[in-house]
């Protein structure tokens, strides 16, 4: 019987990150929800978020659930399934900070796209990290002014802080889906699985309970 090779990031909270030893998140518990009602199993490879595509591409992965954007981009080596959760980017600074002249950004997810999308006009300075926790860390001890990640992501974070140390500006500044991927042309069983899955979790309640889980 086959066994699928998932690969997912190692730190997205609340879509992936360890507790305990394990990988926990809203991927996490959609991936194991859908093999649970399509009958297929997996082995989850976690790594640094800018891996995954070439790890899919060079056959290493047979699929990756991270948090991943579905972009025309990466549609050209990727095929997406259906989209499993509406996300958006986000800005976020220090919540003392009231002077924005740089950004730090997440190497390859949607915010760095929109960070150097914006360089030229706004005349900033970015940074690429590989994980948001230490995005995250560089603006709230003042090292950056602002960063953009999905906004979830930020929520969550934010949810997390006893006292503010960071704080969302605006409003949500794109709107966009997350999909599970595949390499492009291959796979498609497993996509269509995937699509198959999320319907039936969705109709039987399963999946906002998982989203209500990180809440």
């Amino acid at each position: 019987k086959k066994v699928y090779k998932i690969g997912t990031d190692v730190i997205f909270a609340p879509f992936e990150f360890e507790k305990d030893g394990k990988y926990v998140g809203i991927d996490i518990e959609i991936l194991d929800a859908i093999a649970k009602a399509e009958g297929f199993e997996y082995t989850l490879s976690p790594m640094n978020f800018n891996g995954l595509i070439p790890a899919i591409s060079s056959d290493q992965l047979d699929g990756a659930i991270a948090g991943m954007t579905i972009t025309d981009e990466r549609k050209e080596v990727l095929d997406f399934s259906e989209g499993y959760y509406e996300s958006g980017i986000s800005a976020v600074v220090s919540a003392k900070n009231d002077k924005i002249n740089s950004a730090d950004v997440k190497k390859g997810n949607t915010g760095s796209l929109y960070a150097e999308d914006k360089q030229k006009e706004l005349g900033s300075q970015i940074r690429y990290f590989d994980d948001s926790p230490s995005m995250f860390q560089e603006v709230a001890n003042g090292n950056a002014d602002i960063t953009f990640e999905d906004y979830p992501v930020i929520a969550y974070r934010l949810s997390l802080e006893k006292e503010p140390t960071l704080k969302i500006v605006g409003d949500k500044l794109s709107t966009a889906h997350f999909g599970f991927a595949v390499k492009k042309g291959q796979n498609q069983e497993l996509l269509e699985k995937f699509n198959s899955g999320l319907k039936k979790i969705k109709e039987s309640g399963e999946y906002d309970k998982i989203l209500n889980n990180y809440k």
